[in-house]
């Protein structure tokens, strides 16, 4: 008598777990990361068109930005474009513009963490620009409506370290005797959305020179660098805080950058 029951009980279980094996194969067959569009209470979404009427000075040169890939093509996705950002713009457009209408990412970088969520992680470390404490925004350093978000590097006319010499002019020369990893860019050996170490620094000691100054060694108790043994230098601190190159960035007077 009972082992209909049980019969019934058990379609059930493996029905539904068919059902959500089904859920799983979907969402892992997406070929692109999905991500909600930050919310705008009582508000639905009207379409990038309905933004360019009011923001055409904006609209006109998003077509190249890095973040126009964002734009969701067709009626189902409602053309959304600006509002993967901003949000719905409804309640915006019927009052007319004005702040609290719209979700602003310049004022709080939780829009950006939506899909750079590492950055969070990142901002949130011991030494990190005051993002997180609302004294700059993500588009401080990014580009989010016109060409590429990262505006250095590549093709690109800007100068390679352009974005951060905005606020650190004096680090960028010129001098007399460079620092050749300044060509490289200033994230050669700075994080710039955080770090564990002092100054944004990808590594606290003498291992973040020798990301670039490293030589073969071949003899026993000897620490070549620049041809020279420096088994006797390393130990007093880092390269930049010994008394030996502390004029990191570049130097007037001295070609190993001493001061």
């Amino acid at each position: 008598m009972s082992s209909q029951p049980r019969r019934n009980q058990s379609k059930f279980i493996l029905g539904g777990a068919a059902a959500w094996g089904l859920l799983l194969v979907g969402c892992v067959m997406v070929d692109r990361t999905l991500v909600a569009p930050p919310q705008v209470a009582g508000a639905n979404f009207v379409g990038s068109k309905k933004c360019a009427e009011c923001h055409e000075e904006v609209t006109s040169k998003f077509h190249d930005a890095t973040h126009a890939k964002l734009f969701a093509p067709g009626g189902n996705a409602k053309e959304i474009g600006c509002e993967s950002c901003h949000g719905p713009g409804s309640v915006h457009v019927k009052a007319g513009g004005g702040a609290g209408t719209i979700v602003n990412p310049g004022a709080s970088p939780e829009t950006c963490f939506q899909c750079h969520l590492d950055k969070r992680g990142e901002f949130n470390l011991p030494n990190a620009h005051p993002v997180l404490a609302g004294k700059m925004s993500c588009s401080d350093c990014h580009s989010p409506h016109t060409g590429d978000a990262v505006a250095e590097g590549g093709t690109n006319l800007d100068g390679m370290n352009s974005t951060c010499l905005k606020c650190h002019a004096s680090q960028g020369g010129p001098y007399v005797f460079e620092h050749e990893a300044s060509r490289e860019g200033c994230v050669t050996c700075h994080n710039p959305h955080g770090s564990l170490n002092a100054k944004m620094l990808k590594a606290r000691n003498a291992n973040l020179c020798l990301q670039c100054h490293f030589q073969q060694q071949i003899s026993a108790g000897v620490i070549l660098i620049g041809g020279r043994d420096h088994a006797s230098f390393l130990p007093r601190g880092t390269c930049w805080s010994a008394g030996c190159h502390e004029a990191v960035h570049g130097s007037h007077v001295s070609s190993s950058l001493r001061f």
